[in-house]
């Protein structure tokens, strides 16, 4: 297991992520670790959080974690305003997102898969994505 720390650092975490790769396979499964290690206060974890600049997410379904390699929303809907935190970030914040969402993306032996998600995990794809765009809360 190796789990890495979260950068703080927001001209960091403002840049824009680089397509994920099969070179990248090792900086996916420690972002894995590093959302299993911090399981008690994140639901989870872009690649830049642990200073990788890739478009990897993390994030529990249920007890178990899912990777998402180079990860795309490709339909939404249903805006509402939610209040988020963040790792890398301190207190709370408004931002605008959607109840449902259909992500197309690869998984750990790149292939592609659509799949559709709604209520808290679309709220957390949605903020991991946002990472993965430079965006912050």
């Amino acid at each position: 297991m190796t789990q890495q720390n979260i950068t703080h650092n927001q001209l960091t975490l403002s840049l824009k992520s680089a397509p994920a790769t099969q070179d990248d396979l090792n900086i996916a499964q420690n972002l894995k670790d590093t959302l299993m290690a911090n399981k008690d206060k994140a639901a989870g974890l872009a690649a830049n959080m642990i200073g990788q600049n890739k478009r990897i997410i993390a994030l529990f379904i249920g007890p178990l974690p899912l990777v998402m390699l180079n990860p795309i929303i490709t339909n939404s809907s249903g805006e509402y305003l939610a209040q988020e935190g963040c790792l890398s970030l301190t207190g709370q914040r408004s931002t605008k997102r959607f109840k449902n969402i259909t992500v197309q993306y690869q998984n750990e032996n790149f292939k592609t898969h659509e799949q559709k998600f709604s209520d808290f995990i679309a709220e957390v794809i949605q903020h991991e994505i946002d990472h993965c765009n430079g965006i912050l809360i």
